[in-house]
């Protein structure tokens, strides 16, 4: 019989430490030379990237020993960080120094990039093998002392110094050689644009010095953005590109032709934050395997159709490689965390390499309904609702749950369907989430993408607030008892709805932006990736800089309608603390409750598991002193006026 306790005060055996070790897991999952290897992200271990081997026997090994950690900083979000050169040689970028370093598999790795005159001076990303056991990348280089002082270049690696092969843009993706290592293609973009605006798909002629001659452009435009390209043979590449307004597959001649092989409203593909993701593989015959937002399907560019793959696992990352008909990648479901698998195409089968139990039982973990709301102008906004989900407790009668509204980051990212304990960490206590893919969200094709053009802090807002009313107007929340949530561009959208509207009764604000002038070239309080996405999202200055400060939550501290809560990493380059710094400092004497946890050795988004805990412990005790709960066996938060 379930103990009746109001929502909020519920007992749960899914804890802060379940939830810190699940929010690492798999990455940059690869056949390769017959073997599944892939990086592994590890918060219990102070967040660092290992990468790891699927052994004979299915079972995972470590490549390097611990002191190693397998991540860069190549746009500050990073790039494929690892590939093998041969059977017994890798290559992969450490973090502590950003070099690229070459190892015998059991051996001793040692470095072939050169020390930097000052600390991560060089950083490198989206490793491949280039010519003559060279691995090819992206070299960047820190010009001067403003985050915007870097130049990029196409580099290769071997026994000698760096060899600059190229350099077509401002931003690039790494180099990839054709079958007959006489072309290499890559995908750039400048300034302004993001790389889901508008870039370029290059290709240039190796010549005898081994260096890149001038590039042609193959795909791209202002308006069309390539996500993915890859080989197919000598005179053609496959790409992702998005000319009718939706991420699709395309072959592409060297001779100027172009073929939709399966031409329809599907969006196959993403937005590039990291270089080196594989939205699709080729299966042969014709076929390939595809995500077709987050769920793998298969196009036949015969029949030129796009088929769903019947499976548990619903979820798939963009890390698709294939290996005698099997198709590998990480991927999990609301209820299987997400592993590294190999699914067989043609028996139906699927081996996981590493663990998908889940550490709870999974009648704690809420089953997300994926619904559509109504929002304003017309506007359809999706959203994943995950109701308080307990088999111990139950609520008095009458009484409606607390909701929050987790608003994601980017803000060109997305939600899906997928194993999230922090999720459950609240619903098991009877705190209800929605998880809202508001105007901005990749998945849903440019138009969708393009809702947020110059209408950040407004459409993102507005769509947030229309998903947490309807659930109140329908019974499904309490009211008086909503919240929003959410980290770097969720951060923003938490802080500007709590200065903006009056929907939500507080806020978890987690390495925000909160001061939109800062947050550019000029301001000098972002990095060079990021300095002029602004433009678009907001607008240009300086005719618009009343745009910026009608917007930004920092100049707006006297209309906050509730508590926040503001959590920082003290090592951010993306969303510097400065800017919380400042905005915490503007609410001493306000008389409005907050509090504000910083992180020492945090970087943009919390990688360490002591930094995980502390974050949810602080999130739901903050949320029980705000909507009249006791959450048990959790730290009291301090909250100030």
């Amino acid at each position: 019989m379930r103990e009746i306790l109001p929502y909020g005060a519920w007992k749960s055996p899914v804890s802060a430490a379940d939830a810190a070790a699940a929010g690492g897991g798999p990455d940059w999952v690869e056949w390769s030379f017959g073997e599944v290897w892939w990086a592994e992200s590890r918060p219990t271990e102070n967040g660092r990237v290992a990468l790891v081997r699927a052994a004979p026997d299915g079972k995972p090994v470590d490549v390097l020993s611990a002191e190693w950690n397998v991540r860069n900083r190549l746009h500050e979000y990073g790039g494929r960080p690892w590939t093998r050169l041969s059977a017994t040689q890798v290559v992969f970028t450490n973090w502590d120094d950003q070099r690229v370093y070459v190892a015998e598999v059991g051996g001793t790795p040692r470095p072939v990039s050169p020390e930097p005159q000052r600390r991560h001076g060089l950083r490198y990303g989206d490793l491949m093998p280039g010519q003559d056991g060279e691995v090819w990348c992206v070299q960047e280089t820190v010009t001067g002392d403003l985050p915007t002082d870097i130049r990029r270049d196409l580099v290769a690696l071997g026994a000698d110094k760096p060899r600059v092969l190229g350099a077509s843009h401002h931003f690039m993706t790494g180099p990839k050689i054709s079958p007959d290592g006489t072309k290499a293609a890559w995908i750039g973009w400048d300034h302004p644009n993001m790389p889901w605006d508008g870039n370029e798909l290059c290709v240039a002629d190796v010549l005898a010095d081994g260096t890149f001659g001038p590039h042609r452009v193959l795909a791209g435009g202002p308006r069309e953005a390539v996500c993915q390209v890859e080989w197919e043979d000598a005179g053609h590449v496959l790409a992702l590109t998005d000319p009718d307004g939706w991420w699709n597959l395309f072959r592409i001649g060297l001779d100027g032709s172009s073929r939709n092989l399966a031409p329809g409203e599907a969006e196959i593909g993403g937005a590039l934050w990291r270089v080196g993701p594989r939205w699709f593989a080729a299966l042969g015959s014709g076929r390939f395997a595809v995500l077709r937002s987050g769920s793998l399907a298969i196009l036949d560019e015969r029949s030129g159709t796009v088929t769903d793959v019947d499976t548990d696992l619903t979820a798939w990352r963009s890390d698709l490689t294939v290996g005698n008909g099997v198709v590998y990648s990480a991927a999990g479901s609301p209820t299987l965390e997400t592993a590294v698998v190999g699914l067989d195409l043609s028996r139906g089968e699927v081996t996981a390499y590493t663990s998908q139990e889940s550490p709870v039982d999974p009648a704690y973990l809420p089953i997300p309904q994926e619904r559509v709301f109504p929002g304003p102008d017309g506007r359809d906004v999706p959203a994943y609702v995950y109701p308080p989900t307990s088999p111990d407790h139950a609520a008095p009668d009458g009484e409606r749950p607390p909701y929050v509204v987790f608003a994601h980051g980017g803000p060109t990212s997305r939600f899906g369907a997928v194993l999230n304990l922090d999720i459950a960490f609240f619903t098991s206590r009877g705190i209800g989430v929605v998880a809202v893919n508001y105007g901005g969200s990749t998945g849903y094709g440019r138009a969708f993408r393009e809702r947020l053009t110059e209408q950040w802090g407004v459409v993102d807002v507005q769509d947030c607030a229309a998903v947490a009313e309807a659930l109140a107007a329908e019974g499904t929340a309490d009211a008086d008892r909503l919240a929003i949530q959410g980290g770097s561009a969720g951060g923003w959208t938490s802080a500007a709805s709590m200065t903006s509207t009056r929907t939500y009764r507080c806020a978890v604000i987690l390495y925000p932006v909160l001061d939109l002038s800062g947050w550019t070239s000029s301001g000098g309080e972002t990095h060079d990736f990021e300095s002029r996405y602004i433009e678009g999202l907001v607008g240009r200055l300086p005719e618009h800089a009343d745009r910026y400060r009608d917007r930004s939550p920092a100049y707006h501290v006297d209309k906050l309608v509730g508590p926040v809560l503001l959590l920082q990493g003290l090592e951010d380059q993306v969303c510097p603390p400065e800017q919380a710094n400042r905005f915490v400092a503007s609410l001493a004497g306000t008389g409005v409750p907050h509090a504000y946890l910083t992180f020492e050795g945090e970087q943009h988004g919390f990688r360490r598991a002591d930094s995980l805990i502390t974050s949810l412990h602080a999130a739901v005790s903050f949320y029980g002193q705000v909507f009249g709960f006791v959450p048990p066996d959790v730290p009291v938060l301090e909250l100030r006026s």
